[in-house]
Parts: structure tokens; sequence; C-alpha cells
């Protein structure tokens, strides 16, 4: 990004707030409790998912305990205890809709439609909808997909970005609803589907985690921008202000490459649309 950019961007986000001021609704009831409840999916590699030992560990969960330690300053709290609820893709806006979690750390592509049942922080990272195929299959490309069969997760935005494609190009496949990633997986291992649709680094991640890493090959194709942020409770703009502020600061620190390389560092540098987001979202005191 060369110097006039930078210098733009700095002038448009030269007005924006970054604190809390306010202490009522969602932030008043994690003051009170001194309890933050996070949201999370197991399936969600490299983003989020459990370990080895059983412990909450991803991307997103980092950038979330970097926020929640923001929290505490804000709100003069020593230490907010964390609990942690496992979510599926189905059920894990109605979570925070409903109460029961504070906000959702993993990879939640924002849109309009969801925009209807929950808010959504400053953008925390940018995917693409990617395909993943067995190696031997000779599938190169979603060109080659006539007549295939190809798993997503069912409602998700690969969903729509597959059938989007297909319709553009006026190709014939069968898209087959899946209800956890897991099951999408196994059944391409299984050779019940030829291909995968999802987010292209959650696809190396269940292809790391899988029997045999090698058998498998991420093709080529971007059908779709997911643009991911944290689900939060919708109309609450003084949580959102607090948790947009967390942000900011780890955007500004530089803190945010740090994160960046322990998770994606065998990928290289963030190109300079990622970098553009995490500048765009160090808004200033």
């Amino acid at each position: 990004m060369n110097r006039s950019c930078t210098i733009a961007l700095a002038l448009m986000l030269a007005a924006g707030p970054a604190a809390a001021q306010s202490l009522d609704g969602r932030l008043k009831k994690i003051a009170d409790a001194k309890t933050i409840t996070i949201a999370y999916r197991a399936d969600a590699k490299p983003f989020s998912f459990t370990d080895d030992k059983k412990e909450v560990v991803g991307f997103s969960v980092d950038l979330c305990r970097r926020v929640v330690n923001s929290i505490e300053s804000q709100l003069g709290v020593k230490e907010l205890q964390v609990k942690w609820l496992p979510v599926t893709t189905q059920n894990r806006f109605d979570a925070v809709a409903k109460g029961q979690a504070d906000m959702e750390c993993s990879s939640s592509t924002v849109t309009l439609s969801r925009l209807k049942l929950v808010d959504f922080s400053s953008y925390i990272f940018l995917e693409t909808t990617g395909l993943m195929a067995k190696r031997d299959s000779g599938l190169r490309s979603l060109l080659d997909m006539s007549g295939k069969k190809i798993a997503v997760i069912g409602g998700t935005t690969n969903e729509r970005a597959v059938n989007a494609q297909l319709k553009a190009r006026q190709m014939s496949a069968a898209v087959v609803p899946f209800k956890s990633r897991d099951e999408a997986f196994a059944a391409l291992e299984d050779g019940k589907v030829d291909a995968f649709a999802s987010d292209r680094l959650l696809l190396v991640g269940s292809a790391v985690s899988s029997k045999d890493p090698r058998a498998m090959d991420l093709l080529p194709d971007q059908l779709s921008f997911e643009p991911y942020g944290i689900a939060l409770p919708r109309g609450d703009a003084n949580f959102r202000l607090a948790v947009n502020t967390g942000l900011a600061r780890l955007y500004g620190s530089g803190e945010i490459v740090e994160i960046f390389n322990r998770w994606f560092g065998d990928l290289g540098e963030p190109g300079p649309v990622v970098q553009a987001l995490y500048l765009l979202g160090a808004i200033p005191e």
C-alpha cells in the first residue's frame, strides 16, 4: 500500500469513536456477573476449534480473548470469567440473539440477512469460498463439476455461492447439503460426493486433520468473498462499541500481525485487502 493511500485511509478514520461510555445492556450484565459467555464452533479450524487438550483455540478465539481483556479495562473489572459455549453452524446466531452467549467467535460471514438477527463487530478476516476434491479425481475447477455432486453445509453462504455460480455458468451439478463439516468431509473421503465447497482455510483445516491430507486437492476457484465478524447482540450499540474498541486497539498496536502469523504464517504476509481491513479497523481514540 503506497503512502498516499495510507494517508487517505487515516483521514477517513480520523473522526471515529473508540471507547465505550455507558454501562447498560449487555455491558451491565457482564460487569454485574463478572462473566462473559463466548460461543464457539469446534469444527472451524484454524479460526475456532478444540485442541488435543480440549481447550478452545484458534485465530478468532485469540482475537476474542484480546477483546475480553480490553472490556475488562473499559469496565474497570480485574478479571472476567470466560464461559465457552459450543454451538453449531445452525444455532450459532440464535445463541447470541437469545442471550445464551454474549458474542460468537468463529468464522461467521457478515451478511444482510444475518444482520436482521444479530449485529457484527468490525471485520476480523476476509475469506473466499473454495472447492476441495480428491487428488486422483481429475477435477481441477468448478468447470469440471457438471453432473457431479458438491457437498456444502446447509444454510451457509458457501451453499448460496455455489448455487449462484452454477446458475451463472448454466451448469448442472447436484449441491448436497450436510449438517456439519465433519459429515461433509467424510462424504468426500468416502466418495459419496465429488467435491466439498466451503471457506478455503476451513477446507485446509479439515484436510490437515483427515486420514490422508495428501489425498486432497484445494482447487483454485474463489467463488465468493466472505468477510468475517464477531456476532453480537442486535441493537446493543454500547456493547458493539466496546468490542470494536478492543479490536481497534489490537489492530492499531500491531499485535494482529503476531496473531496472524501464529495461525497463517505458512501462507505468508497478509494480502493487501486484509491489510486494508485491519487498517480500517484501527479506529483512532
